[in-house]
């Protein structure tokens, strides 16, 4: 690890993204010279994503891991350090001043404050083609992607209110759009399901799961293959665009018994603010949010992490004796979360 690191940095932030660089971005303006430790897949979800046409400033759009580069240069430059490696345990302190420990393998960091900003990943359906196909007609967020898909033929899988919702804004611009769904029942709200089945250009593909995504000779996507699950027949049905909405996973478990977190694992902050219920532990971008999901976003939070952040650690000093305390039963309960 050639980055240089401090006995006491004052800020770690753990994990990279929109949120996270822009939270460096603040705080090493304001001279706290703060530590990221980014991880080998740094810049998040949109390291995996091409076009970008919906972030401010980029009139012409933009490349996801573009955009990520310049995210970092510009944090880089002022001063902003960056451990290229996962934090791999992290021992939060529980009380004002204390000392909060990031683990990098067997390298310990110690930080007045802390910044979480590992995102959150899209549940994945496992299925042939499907991270072959990945940002080349396999999709998981429709309000990014939609736009692509003007006049095509596209499916949603999924049967709760984010697949109705995504297959809503996605009949905006696909000429037809099947949700694929295992049951003829829906978990989605009744008035979700309702604005979908009221769109001409949307149809319900029940009860069937998708087998595999298929490409054409161009390596897009061309078609999926679909098993019924009742007869376990099987149908093809050509498509250039797949928007999976089964949910989304927070990478919450280096936390998990330490913070409070929601039932899906999101973690919880005070009101708008990024304060979570440990003095000097801050969380930002998707790791929190359940319902937007978007760079911008997670941008606007991780700014406010940092000038909580940096109101923290302007009003308190350290204190010793305020260290970490494990709670035995949540520490051993997350340990077998993270271990399955």
């Amino acid at each position: 690890m050639e980055t240089e690191i401090k006995d006491i940095e004052n800020v770690v932030i753990v994990g990279s993204g929109p949120a996270g660089y822009t939270a460096a971005l603040y705080t090493s303006r304001a001279d706290l010279n703060p530590l990221v430790i980014e991880g080998f897949a740094w810049g998040g979800l949109l390291q995996q994503t091409t076009d970008v046409e919906n972030y401010p400033g980029y009139p012409e759009g933009v490349m996801g891991p573009v955009m990520m580069q310049e995210f970092r240069d510009q944090a880089a430059r002022f001063g902003t350090r960056f451990v290229t490696d996962d934090a791999t345990k992290i021992e939060l302190a529980r009380g004002p001043g204390g000392l909060h420990t990031v683990y990098v393998g067997s390298t310990e960091i110690k930080a007045r404050a802390v910044i979480l900003a590992m995102g959150a990943e899209p549940k994945k359906l496992g299925v042939p083609g499907e991270d072959e196909l990945a940002a080349r007609g396999v999709s998981y967020c429709a309000t990014c992607d939609a736009a692509f898909f003007r006049g095509k033929q596209t499916i949603v899988v999924g049967g709760g209110d984010t697949a109705m919702e995504d297959a809503t804004f996605l009949s905006k611009f696909a000429d037809r759009v099947g949700i694929v769904h295992r049951r003829p029942e829906f978990r989605a709200s009744a008035i979700m399901l309702d604005r979908a089945r009221e769109k001409g250009n949307i149809d319900l593909v029940t009860p069937y799961v998708v087998k595999s995504f298929d490409a054409g000779a161009d390596g897009a996507l061309e078609q999926v293959t679909l098993e019924n699950t009742q007869d376990g027949s099987e149908r093809e049905l050509p498509v250039t665009g797949a928007f999976v909405a089964i949910g989304h996973r927070p990478n919450s478990h280096l936390v998990e018994g330490q913070l409070e977190l929601d039932e899906e694992g999101y973690v919880l902050v005070e009101g708008r603010s990024a304060r979570t219920k440990l003095p000097g532990v801050f969380a930002a971008g998707d790791l929190t949010d359940r319902v937007y999901r978007q760079a911008v976003t997670a941008a606007g939070t991780g700014c406010i992490a940092a000038l909580d952040a940096e109101a923290y650690l302007r009003d308190t000093p350290i204190d010793a004796e305020a260290h970490w305390v494990p709670e035995p039963d949540k520490v051993e309960a997350a340990a077998e979360s993270a271990a399955s």
